[in-house]
């Protein structure tokens, strides 16, 4: 599960352009809270902090205890030179508040794959997974054995073992997570790619996917205020 992760806030008195500028010079990082029907509340963190919490690795699925509301993060804007953090999104929720994250997927056991050992390469299809979840209970990740696949295996969501209470928010059809297969498959047209939207699609209904046509996936995320 992952761990709740505190920062401290302050208040913004002025918002706009200028003011968010003033206050990057000064090492913060705006940001706004919103969502519960409330007004939206526009904040500054420490930039060293919210940096600190960015490299744990799971700070987009993990609970966030921000100016004394419970969120989660909902959008983090970087700098496209820098890639220093210039405002984020947060979303207020309740404790055990039924929530939508994207969590990372793990694979381990590889050295147990007969089909990786004949030459075969795990083409990850969904290097994360968007799950429904209590609030209080986010999964850090999700682990995926690779024990006795072989090559050509398709390792589909039913094929992985969710935490109790974890649904996946994709629930019209068995979707790929991964396949395994031989280096040859994974060259399209000259390029080294993953399997194409078609074939995948093909895979999830179990059909032959040079047959098969493009199957485009949409899911519906909550909209809130957003902050500039």
């Amino acid at each position: 599960m992952s761990d709740t992760i505190t920062l401290a806030a302050e208040t913004r008195d002025r918002v706009g352009k200028g003011a968010s500028r003033a206050l990057r010079r000064d090492g913060r990082v705006p940001a706004v809270i919103y969502g519960q029907n409330k007004e939206p509340t526009s904040i500054h963190l420490e930039e060293k902090a919210l940096v600190k919490a960015l490299n744990t690795g799971h700070f987009m699925n993990s609970v966030i205890m921000v100016a004394g509301q419970r969120t989660l993060p909902k959008d983090v804007h970087f700098h496209p030179v820098t890639d220093r953090p210039v405002h984020v999104d947060f979303l207020r929720i309740s404790e055990h508040a039924t929530v939508t994250v994207a969590v990372p997927v793990v694979f381990q056991d590889e050295e147990e794959a007969p089909g990786l050992k004949q030459g075969g390469v795990l083409n990850i299809v969904r290097h994360e997974v968007e799950l429904v979840v209590d609030a209080a209970n986010i999964p850090t990740e999700i682990t995926v054995s690779l024990k006795g696949r072989e090559l050509g295996d398709t390792i589909h969501i039913s094929d992985v073992k969710l935490p109790q209470g974890v649904e996946p928010a994709v629930d019209d059809r068995d979707f790929t997570v991964a396949t395994i297969v031989a280096p040859s498959a994974l060259r399209a047209e000259g390029a080294d790619a993953e399997i194409p939207g078609a074939e995948l699609a093909a895979m999830d209904a179990g059909l032959d996917p040079n047959a098969a046509s493009e199957d485009a996936e949409s899911t519906d995320e909550a909209e809130g205020d957003k902050g500039e």
